[in-house]
């Protein structure tokens, strides 16, 4: 398949879960919260210089190409790693940035005002991640064959969402009830960061699972 083709190939798939069209970089930060989007989801890839109807506009200056680079190597932290390659076609230049998932997450934008943030990559848009994930991408640098011991506070912990779950079940459509962190805390009275700590683990453990819904994470049991 030759560069036309491939590109336009990807640009018939949209922007989705893990693709993004950037018309032009203008802002090292910005482009960086995509980077750390994908690295801490399933990777994925930005083509640059495509606008997002999908038309063609170009990569316009060596300052932009810079600013992509920037974007990996010195606004994120720690460094993403990302692949640049270059495809001239129609007359323009696109860039096509690949990013793996990450092995060190969370990888985090940092911002104008030097404030570091983990994001998601959510469908098509990139996510500040939860405290639930932070923890979680702690959790999961532990040792494989570790175990869960479901102590007195677990069980707590797992009843409080059971018993909102049944109370809700009469009116929910299905047999699952989503809450957010905040009513978990609320409702089981354990202290905020403990909550998170075992939503993490539980999770991690399949008894827990997350959505993301309305502009919200949501919890339940799995």
């Amino acid at each position: 398949m030759d560069d036309k083709r491939y590109i336009h190939s990807l640009i018939r798939e949209g922007e989705h879960q893990q693709q993004d069209f950037k018309y032009r970089v203008s802002d090292a930060c910005k482009l960086a919260k995509s980077v750390s989007a994908f690295a801490n989801t399933d990777g994925g890839r930005l083509l640059i210089g495509v606008r997002d109807d999908g038309n063609l506009s170009g990569v316009r200056s060596e300052e932009e190409i810079y600013m992509m680079h920037q974007a990996a190597y010195k606004y994120c932290k720690p460094e993403a790693s990302i692949k640049f390659d270059t495809y001239h076609i129609e007359g323009r230049t696109i860039v096509v940035a690949t990013v793996p998932p990450s092995t060190r997450k969370p990888i985090c934008a940092i911002d104008e005002e030097g404030k570091t943030r983990a994001y998601i990559r959510i469908k098509d848009e990139n996510i500040v991640a939860s405290p639930v994930h932070l923890a979680l991408w702690r959790e999961s640098q532990k040792a494989q064959g570790t175990v869960m011991t479901y102590d007195d506070t677990i069980r707590q912990l797992l009843n409080t969402i059971n018993i909102q779950q049944t109370a809700n079940n009469q009116q929910a459509t299905n047999n699952q009830v989503q809450q957010t962190l905040n009513q978990i805390v609320r409702q089981s009275r354990l202290p905020r960061h403990k909550v998170i700590s075992l939503l993490a683990r539980l999770i991690r453990f399949g008894t827990v699972r997350w959505k993301y819904v309305n502009q919200q994470f949501l919890f339940s049991l799995a």
